[in-house]
């Protein structure tokens, strides 16, 4: 049994803040030469939505391999490698340990991995019917998970498999992508 407590919070204005400082530091220490964009995603981004307190990030990048050269610079910076972790053609890295405090997902550019966090995170944002069904999914799961991160992951994972479709075509029917 992992030490690590599954938790889902009130929103905390304070988690924007705490994504500039982040992103702030990624760029002091990766340079702008391979890191091409930061973004804040994940519920944590999200006004208004609960979230479990663990600020999620997506690094566009030029090169994984040349992300994957600067992985002892993240590591200054506290973060832990997983690699691809179950998603080809994203790196993942890991912030705080038992508990999480910071998540980077990085991608090349143009890869679609980055349409669907940011179409799914915008479509969250825009419509509030939709977050608060996430927000009570989220909750529940994390009452019932037991600390078991897999099962809570599984207790979201149809109602973001249908949303994350829903979104894209929301982002393209507006133009948001190209």
């Amino acid at each position: 049994m992992s030490d690590r407590v599954i938790e889902v919070v009130a929103f905390d204005e304070g988690w924007s803040r705490v994504f500039r400082e982040e992103r702030q530091q990624l760029r002091q220490v990766l340079g702008s030469d391979n890191l091409l964009a930061v973004h804040h995603i994940g519920s944590t981004s999200v006004a208004g939505l609960s979230a479990k307190p663990v600020i999620d990030m997506l690094l566009e990048v030029a090169s994984l391999e040349k992300l994957d050269a600067d992985t002892p610079r993240l590591e200054s910076l506290g973060y832990h490698s997983r690699g691809e972790f179950g998603i080809t053609g994203r790196r993942f890295f890991q912030k705080g340990d038992p508990n999480r405090t910071h998540h980077l997902h990085a991608f090349v550019r143009n890869d679609p991995n980055i349409e669907r966090h940011l179409a799914f995170r915008d479509y969250l944002a825009r419509f509030s019917e939709v977050r608060e069904q996430y927000q009570a999914l989220k909750l529940e799961g994390a009452a019932l998970c037991e600390n078991d991160i897999e099962r809570y992951c599984d207790h979201k994972h149809d109602f973001i498999q249908q949303h994350e479709k829903l979104a894209i075509a929301w982002k393209r029917a507006r133009g948001s992508f190209g």
